[in-house]
């Protein structure tokens, strides 16, 4: 989901509120709120289809991880931003955000996947993955492209980077290292409609 920013100053909790009286969802940052507009036809099928993916996963086997779909709201400590990844799951106890009086704001996830699209690509590459890894429960970035077979992850390591992975192809499987589990891609893409590719145009002879 794309965020609009909305031209007010609200406090956490004001913030809070007004979005459990709220139509649409909106992120929060720097007391400033941004409303998050809707997804297309196959960027809401691949979020469902990544829940179901990997909630059959870990329930098969076990180890108390959740699966949460986009109206878990997540809290970044270190930075006070709050969003709704689009797949978010939790491994062990849930935290919450303790200016939250209903409850309803996390704080821990290990593993959290967005589905990228034109008008989030470049936030969910950059600056949200900024403050994404500033989570220290944080384990694995996940990165879904809807319009072509394509999953990327990032995982971290030991002394902080993030190794890379891309995975190509209905026949390709992504591994969820922090999760112990797989995500093939025939699954996370099942029931998807790829745009059609442009046609070659022939350079003219001379």
């Amino acid at each position: 989901m794309v965020a609009t920013q909305l031209k007010v100053h609200l406090s956490p909790q004001d913030y809070y509120r007004r979005e459990r009286a709220a139509a649409c969802k909106s992120e929060f940052f720097a007391g400033e709120v941004f409303a998050m507009a809707g997804g297309s036809v196959n960027h809401s099928l691949i979020k469902a289809n990544v829940v179901g993916t990997l909630r059959d996963a870990l329930r098969r086997k076990g180890g108390g991880c959740r699966t949460f779909d986009s109206d878990l709201r997540v809290k970044i400590p270190q930075t006070s931003l709050r969003t709704y990844p689009d797949v978010s799951v939790i491994c062990g106890p849930v935290e919450l955000d303790a200016e939250d009086d209903a409850g309803e704001t996390v704080t821990n996830p290990t593993v959290i996947v967005e589905v990228l699209s034109d008008s989030t690509e470049r936030y969910d590459r950059g600056t949200k993955f900024d403050h994404y890894q500033s989570i220290a429960s944080l384990q694995q970035y996940v990165l879904v492209t809807q319009d072509q077979a394509k999953v990327e992850t990032f995982l971290r390591q030991a002394d902080g980077t993030w190794q890379y992975a891309l995975c190509a192809g209905l026949e390709a499987v992504a591994t969820l290292t922090a999760l112990e589990v797989t995500l093939p891609l025939s699954e996370v893409f099942a029931g998807v409609e790829f745009p059609a590719a442009p046609p070659l145009r022939l350079l003219p002879k001379t």
